[in-house]
């Protein structure tokens, strides 16, 4: 992929989520991108959203109103396995959901960091923050290819159907590698391809910013994370997922080719 058309491609992505940030800022529709996860501005709809793809009722009353968006394809702290003293790095962090609901798992003495591309999903997540009183959560303005994070900082990294939408997967991991301490691990949740994706559907913006299109095959995924240094890779498809992303675009047959999946791996001592 050249560079103009991988910046052509974020830039869309990043165009797309403004506009969601925006829509649930003022109650208005969210253009193309509101097929992407299933994303809504009613509160309750998200609710519905969020209680299939993992979280419980619970976990969406303990975030400040505005930070559930309907954002996902799973639950990344439900493989996490946070402990107090842990820092946390959401790749895509979007309003703070998954930030804020691991921010009371690893306690005052470990530390989230949200890290997106788009300030406007920047500047919600830190009202989101402030008006929850999260005092061990910060949110930084980057590209999920190029983290505004030093070297082997985490102990964590998490992320719900984000990194489906990066033109360059292998550079995102790499990066992930690069900011986990030894030992650390990925608990990912994103989309992945059973089977390829027809050509029209690779090369439909919408269904990128949808997070259909830029899915990446299970072998593929598989050889990233190999190839960016992990080990224990275990990627875990749920063919059950298929039945909510056929409302990410209806009519369209996508549930044919992709799904969720949960995505671990770990960063050996010694690396």
């Amino acid at each position: 992929m050249s560079r103009k058309h991988a910046d052509d491609i974020r830039q869309h992505v990043r165009e797309s989520y403004a506009k969601v940030a925006e829509a649930s800022n003022g109650g208005t529709c969210c253009g193309e991108a509101s097929g992407c996860c299933g994303v809504s501005d009613d509160t309750a709809i998200n609710t519905l959203i969020s209680t299939r793809l993992g979280y419980s009722c619970d976990d969406v009353a303990a975030v400040p109103e505005g930070a559930d968006m309907g954002l996902g394809c799973g639950n990344p702290r439900a493989i996490a396995s946070l402990r107090p003293g842990e820092v946390v790095v959401d790749l895509g962090s979007g309003g703070g959901f998954d930030c804020f609901l691991a921010s009371p798992e690893v306690g005052e003495s470990g530390h989230v960091i949200g890290v997106d591309m788009t300030p406007s999903m920047v500047s919600k997540a830190r009202g989101n923050a402030e008006k929850g009183h999260f005092g061990n959560v910060e949110f930084r303005l980057g590209e999920i290819e190029h983290l505004p994070v030093a070297d082997n900082t985490a102990d964590v990294i998490i992320s719900n159907c984000v990194i489906n939408l990066s033109p360059d997967k292998p550079q995102v991991f790499r990066e992930a590698f690069r900011i986990l301490k030894p030992g650390g691990r990925l608990a990912i949740s994103d989309v992945v391809a059973g089977v390829a994706l027809p050509e029209e559907m690779k090369n439909d913006p919408a269904l990128y910013a949808g997070c259909i299109a830029g899915a990446p095959l299970l072998d593929d995924l598989q050889a990233m994370l190999r190839d960016a240094g992990f080990s224990e890779i275990r990627i875990t498809p749920k063919d059950e997922s298929r039945e909510f992303i056929r409302d990410w675009a209806p009519g369209r047959g996508v549930e044919d080719y992709v799904m969720s999946a949960s995505i671990e791996a770990v960063k050996r001592v010694g690396m």
